[in-house]
């Protein structure tokens, strides 16, 4: 299995494909890494040499993309800095809430979790008219 960056790419997957295992490259920057590094798309990862994938890490250094834990670390501190400020994107990220302005009164189970089902408790003395 070959290594980019500190990331296992897949062998089997076509060399385009499996650079969208590194975090922070998706279609766009996979396809201008190749162009730059001079590298077929279509030829898969198990058959690079150690020179291409040299030529791959190169290409993705020098165009400055910001990847992996830099990315997640940059990430991390937007929303740092949206809680912080208290905006209202901020505190639904706080609330686990949607942010970006869908429905909450039904659906958004993803962000809310599972239902809590709130107001059920029965008085154990009703069917024998104690109160």
């Amino acid at each position: 299995m070959a290594r980019i960056i500190g990331v296992e790419i897949p062998p089997g997957k076509r060399i385009d494909i499996a650079l969208r295992y590194i975090y922070g490259i998706g279609p766009v920057n996979a396809k201008e890494v190749l162009e730059r590094a001079n590298i077929d798309p279509s030829i898969r990862a198990k058959d690079l040499t150690e020179a291409q994938l040299s030529q791959i890490v190169h290409a993705i250094q020098e165009g400055k993309y910001v990847i992996e834990g830099d990315l997640r670390r940059e990430l991390g501190m937007n929303l740092k800095r949206l809680q912080g400020i208290r905006c209202y994107r901020g505190v639904r990220h706080q609330r686990s809430l949607p942010v970006r302005g869908q429905r909450t009164q039904t659906n958004a189970r993803t962000r809310k979790g599972p239902r809590k089902t709130v107001g059920v408790t029965r008085n154990p003395g009703a069917k024998a008219g104690i109160t």
